[in-house]
């Protein structure tokens, strides 16, 4: 048996975060970082499209991505030199339709009140813009100048991995099956070799697990799998000017070199939670869904092959797709950082920032995460953001 002052479940970007900024903010107790996965090769980290974005309509969620944003201009000084996650700054394009217009306004003030550099154009402007646009159907789209892009999250997460390794902290290779809890208090987790380990305060990291992890605590916390499909595909056509467009049906595209990413033909209504096991791409929905529209809003994209796809989870809360973070209003040694819904990668860092804080000096200060806590959760009280791509 071993006893940690920190246990943290789940060592993908958001585990590792806590654990980063927990030493950055002082903390000198034991940390202990438990992954299952030490190849990451089913982390909804990993296999994310790795993008991030202030194009939110929730301020709070548009402050932790702009954290997350300052840290990519100073990696080196914070990492040290040759530090590099390939960031291009080549920005979202968000569509709307005439129904989707005012909320796309709404979300546009939101974000220019914290000062994010993101343009509203109507159609005719987004056609001078972006010659291989069509806007058929399009009312206006909101485009990202500046502080938006893709990056790669594996070379990420290694930054912060790899920063751990001089920072005094456990790496545990095991699957947690087991928390006790004493009342009010978490107090020992138990791993599939046996082991058990006692734990002071006990942070939920577990990514589309997290769900299950809480209920091994006996709390409810409703975050599911959901699996997601991308696809690969090749064009004739390249366009060196292209952001990460969202369809006003949802479905994205980017370009990736000399290929293009596409997904989010997913229809939530009615789905439910993905087989934890079940990582298969669903080619139908390119075939019937996504090549459609590409077809429709890129003309260009008439005649493209599709190449190669994977599948990963997003960790998927049903209450309001919105982040649960902070500790548990009764069992306060058992604190969460769950329910990302698809942006926790670019929000991890800020998230991580936050909850060391919150450890070490008993208050949020860089960001004040208090509107994601779980106090929502127990009221049933969505705080919803209406940007979830």
């Amino acid at each position: 048996m071993a006893r940690y002052d920190v246990i943290i479940i789940g060592g993908a970007i958001v585990g590792s975060s806590i654990a980063y900024y927990l030493r950055e903010e002082g903390f000198s107790g034991s940390i202990a970082l438990i992954e299952r996965d030490p190849q990451f090769t089913y982390s909804s980290t990993t296999l994310s499209c790795a993008s991030i974005r202030q194009q939110f309509s929730i301020p709070e969620n548009i402050r932790l991505s702009q954290f997350t944003l300052a840290l990519f201009r100073r990696l080196e000084q914070e990492f040290g030199t040759g530090a590099d996650i390939g960031f291009r700054e080549g920005g979202y394009l968000i569509l709307a339709g005439e129904n989707g217009l005012p909320i796309l306004q709404q979300n546009h003030a939101a974000q220019m009140a914290e000062g994010a550099d993101i343009l509203l154009e109507n159609a005719a402007a987004l056609e001078k813009r972006f010659s291989w646009i069509s806007t058929e159907g399009v009312s206006a789209g909101a485009y990202g100048r500046s502080g938006e892009g893709w990056f790669d999250a594996h070379a990420m997460l290694m930054l912060f991995r790899k920063a751990l390794r001089e920072k005094n902290v456990d790496f545990i290779t095991h699957a947690v099956t087991g928390i006790e809890r004493e009342g009010d208090r978490v107090v020992a987790v138990t791993l599939d070799n046996g082991d058990r380990l006692e734990g002071g305060t006990i942070f939920n990291a577990a990514g589309p697990s997290a769900g299950k992890v809480a209920a091994m605590a006996g709390l409810v916390l409703p975050v599911e799998p959901r699996k997601r499909s991308v696809f690969i595909f090749v064009a004739h056509d390249k366009f060196a000017d292209m952001p990460l467009m969202v369809d006003p049906s949802g479905i994205y595209v980017r370009p990736e070199g000399s290929v293009y990413i596409t997904g989010g033909a997913e229809n939530e209504e009615g789905e439910g939670p993905a087989d934890p096991k079940d990582f298969d791409p669903d080619w139908s929905l390119f075939e019937e869904t996504i090549w459609p529209v590409l077809a429709t809003r890129v003309p260009a994209f008439e005649a493209i092959k599709a190449t190669r796809a994977w599948a990963g989870h997003y960790d998927y809360n049903t209450l309001d797709q919105n982040a649960v973070i902070g500790p548990h209003p009764e069992v306060q040694n058992f604190v969460f950082a769950n329910g990302f819904s698809g942006h926790g990668l670019q929000q991890a860092p800020a998230v991580g920032k936050a909850l060391a804080e919150f450890l070490v000096h008993g208050a949020y200060r860089t960001i004040d995460c208090s509107a994601f806590g779980y106090g929502r959760v127990t009221e049933n009280r969505p705080f919803r953001e209406l940007n979830v791509i």
